[in-house]
């Protein structure tokens, strides 16, 4: 019998082998290249790989090496989370999304980590990077570096924030790496990539990261959009002491993602008693990359298919076709994938409704720009941002409605005083400006004659005074109906608008037309 296990397991293995080559043959091709990663934090064990190596833009998961490179400088004494970095022009032109703040802002390091990393902030990054290394490209050498040491053979940065740029690139298994150094390297910094939420002035941003309060034991890390890349998700969590890290690249939502990693996770944390039928997949660090160029998602991600452009806070639930499924890893699709959560009971819940579902209450952590502070101090800073917010956004209400007076007022406002002259003489010849000029001016001049009127003359300066107000009144939509006065149309009826008070009495007729 003994003698007998042996072959019975090999055959067990050719047989799953067998099974697991024809469901790859039968499922169907997914709608975009996708990249899958799960392993574990501490041994780096690799518990699924589908195209972990093949090469990838990164988008804003690059911001988790900013943070590595900002916080190891922090650990090694060059700076402090309280140090007070400055807002510089390349900061401040960068793409959303942004905090926005002009130059020569003030943000401590800790606060503009925090953005960074809730909000996604790529303005401050620039700032962080500017920082740590004096510019950019700086900063960029120092990352280039630091992923090399931490082998991270098939990454290059260029920029420190993950915007499109020529050779920015990663994979799945260097993104595996660097999220298992960063939780080796800087424990006591761990809190920067759980955050979720964040508060400055008025304005509250919750975690791009949809695990984050809604997965049980979501711990990090980050997200990361852009067309080319598509929708990517470096995530983590811990469930009775043992921490996994999922990596998502390529999904086609923001929900997409989130409910992908949680698929990784769980499939991770679930009992499998089937482990010693599967060949061994070794550690993230030997997986033997790929050489290729990364698949370009532009238009697939941003295409004109889309209903609205797409963005890293992409709340879009998944479509009803099936948008979770296609590989391999999510046989079946998403509505055979449930699972338990240590609050909620069975019936079990899908992971789409999971992620779809509110995030759990939790304070939103208070961000501020200037030095760093507490108690009163820090509810005064957070008030005068809150007031920049609210000072910032009048004038630009104001100039919404003063661009569409003009707009309104420009021919409106000469139309009524068109109708002027076609009032007081509707038989005036089509002639120049001159002789329609003088034609308007001669009733006016006529009815001061005689000496019962002479009383009337402080009353007809009342006119004189009106002009203002008959010019506001023609932005009312009904004024323009004089233009339909076929006399109306002569271009020379403009000038009896510049004739002194005494033609301004007639302001009332084109009133009483409109």
């Amino acid at each position: 019998m003994h003698a007998l296990r042996p072959l019975l397991r090999k055959s067990l293995f050719n047989l799953f082998a067998a099974m697991l080559a024809c469901a790859a043959m039968l499922a169907p091709r997914t709608a975009s290249a996708e990249a899958l990663l799960l392993i574990e934090a501490d041994s780096g064990k690799v518990l699924q790989a589908e195209n972990a190596t093949l090469p990838w833009y990164p988008a804003s998961v690059t911001k988790i090496m900013t943070a590595y490179v900002t916080l190891k400088a922090v650990k090694d004494g060059r700076l402090t989370l309280d140090t007070l970095l400055t807002v510089s022009p390349t900061a401040a032109s960068q793409s959303p999304s942004k905090m926005g703040f002009r130059p020569g802002t003030q943000v401590t390091v800790d606060n503009a980590l925090k953005m960074m990393m809730v909000k996604s902030a790529n303005d401050m990054a620039v700032v962080l990077a500017e920082g740590v290394a004096g510019s950019v490209d700086g900063f960029s050498a120092v990352m280039n570096d630091t992923a090399k040491k931490l082998g991270m053979t098939q990454t290059s940065y260029v920029n420190p924030n993950g915007l499109p740029a020529e050779g920015q690139i990663t994979s799945a298994r260097d993104l595996g790496i660097l999220a298992r150094s960063f939780l080796r390297d800087l424990p006591e910094y761990e809190y920067f990539v759980h955050i979720p939420a964040i508060r400055f002035g008025k304005r509250v941003t919750g975690n791009f990261n949809k695990l984050i309060g809604r997965y049980p034991g979501a711990d990090g890390f980050k997200t990361g959009f852009i067309c080319a890349s598509g929708y990517n998700l470096v995530a983590s969590a811990t469930r009775n002491g043992r921490r996994l890290i999922a990596v998502v690249l390529g999904a086609n939502s923001g929900t997409a993602r989130a409910v992908k990693a949680a698929q990784l996770l769980e499939r991770g944390f679930a009992p499998d008693n089937l482990t010693w039928l599967r060949p061994s997949l070794g550690t993230v660090d030997n997986l033997v990359p790929v050489d290729a160029t990364p698949p370009n998602l532009r238009d697939e991600m941003c295409g004109p298919h889309r209903k609205r452009p797409a963005s890293d806070d992409d709340g879009a639930l998944i479509a009803a076709n099936g948008a979770t499924s296609g590989s391999a890893s999510t046989t079946g699709g998403e509505a055979q994938f449930t699972f338990f959560t240590a609050s909620l009971q069975p019936p079990m819940m899908k992971a789409s409704e999971l992620m779809a579902s509110a995030p759990a209450a939790t304070e939103p952590v208070l961000v501020y720009t200037g030095p760093t502070r507490t108690g009163t101090a820090l509810i005064a800073a957070v008030a005068a941002d809150a007031d920049q917010q609210t000072a910032a956004s009048k004038p630009r209400g104001k100039k919404s409605r003063v661009a569409n007076k003009p707009d309104a007022a420009d021919k409106p406002a000469d139309k009524p005083k068109e109708a002027k002259t076609a009032a007081t003489k509707p038989d005036a010849k089509q002639a120049d400006g001159k002789s329609d000029g003088k034609t308007a001016a001669k009733p006016a001049a006529a009815k001061p004659a005689g000496p019962k009127h002479t009383a009337a003359k402080p009353d007809a300066a009342k006119p004189a005074e009106k002009p203002a107000a008959a010019g506001d009144q023609t932005l009312k939509p009904a004024k323009p109906k004089a233009a339909t006065n076929p006399a109306a149309t002569n271009p020379a009826a403009t000038n009896p608008a510049a004739t002194k008070p005494a033609a301004a009495k007639p302001p009332a007729k084109p009133a009483n037309n409109s």
